[in-house]
């Protein structure tokens, strides 16, 4: 195991955390928000706690703080919305910036930036919702997901052998009415994540409670799922996992944390096959957050983690 190294002396001051927002995430948001907020105070700063509306620009404005903390997931504060709001505001913030957000959260303009730079992605077909629910726009299984959501919200995985597509999309894909079909890649779930020119070991995330895959519960929930890190897997497949992460996450133009998942599919009748399916760029941080636990196996703290994501902060990212 590598350290990442010795956390930086404190520049700035005064930090707001944004968190909550207007996602559908706002709930875990709000979670990464308090405990990032706990642990800045931890380590000397003076935090501002900013639930954020938007109202945004004139609540930054009246407090002026040295920096900002983005512990938003999903639209809005993933997709280089308020990456943008702080670029214009001047005001230094951390992860990536207004391209990378937007590409990363994008999921098939992500693909068409990671698969030129070698990393491996499914293949998939973006169409209106009305299209993915008439015809199987693939051959079973596939699945069918939001294109610019994170945290497996609204994820639906059509089973071989189904007779008919999915009726119940509802408002999947957001207001949107485009979704993302996507070849289903079976196997095991495995994460990496970057912390600058830091590559972290990996973990493999294995569902519990009859979970199907990684989904909301999984991710979320106390108990709903185990981490095994280091992932068991072979030597030559870790090493791939964490090229493909450092490829995608320099591809995207990625700064600060970012974490990349992957489907590799060892199965009996499987080839091997190692897809990398999305880059998140905004990961979370809260008690069962994978990047934080990451941290922890290279030798850092929460706090150290949360001090260095500030005092990497910038514009112009």
């Amino acid at each position: 195991m590598s350290s990442i190294g010795k956390a930086p002396e404190r520049t700035y001051d005064h930090v707001a955390v944004l968190m909550g927002g207007l996602s559908a995430e706002r709930e875990v948001s709000l979670r990464s928000g308090a405990a990032c907020a706990r642990a800045l105070e931890s380590q000397g700063y003076r935090v501002t706690q900013i639930d954020v509306d938007r109202d945004l620009a004139q609540k930054l404005k009246e407090i002026s703080p040295d920096v900002c903390f983005n512990a938003l997931h999903g639209r809005y504060g993933e997709d280089g919305c308020v990456q943008g709001v702080l670029e214009c505001l001047g005001i230094p913030y951390t992860h990536s910036g207004v391209l990378a957000s937007a590409l990363a959260m994008h999921k098939e303009r992500a693909k068409d930036v990671m698969r030129p730079a070698g990393v491996p992605v499914a293949d998939a077909e973006v169409v209106t919702r009305a299209e993915a629910m008439s015809r199987h726009v693939l051959a079973p299984p596939y699945v069918v997901k939001p294109v610019a959501e994170g945290s497996s919200v609204g994820v639906i995985i059509v089973d071989r052998g189904a007779n008919a597509p999915p009726q119940k999309l509802g408002e999947l894909g957001g207001p949107e009415d485009i979704v993302m079909v996507e070849r289903y890649i079976p196997g095991r779930e495995l994460t990496c994540a970057v912390l600058g020119d830091f590559v972290t070991d990996i973990i493999e995330i294995m569902p519990l409670k009859g979970l199907e895959f990684y989904d909301y519960e999984a991710k979320y929930a106390p108990g709903g799922s185990q981490h095994v890190l280091p992932a068991d897997i072979s030597p030559d497949v870790y090493q791939l996992v964490r090229k493909y992460t450092l490829a995608a996450y320099r591809a995207l133009g990625c700064r600060g944390a970012a974490r990349a998942d992957f489907r590799y599919d060892d199965t009996t009748d499987g080839v091997g096959e190692l897809i990398c399916l999305e880059v998140n760029t905004q990961p979370g941080m809260t008690e069962t957050s994978l990047v934080p636990e990451l941290a922890q196996y290279a030798g850092w703290s929460f706090g150290q983690l949360v001090r260095w994501l500030v005092e990497d902060a910038s514009c112009n990212r």
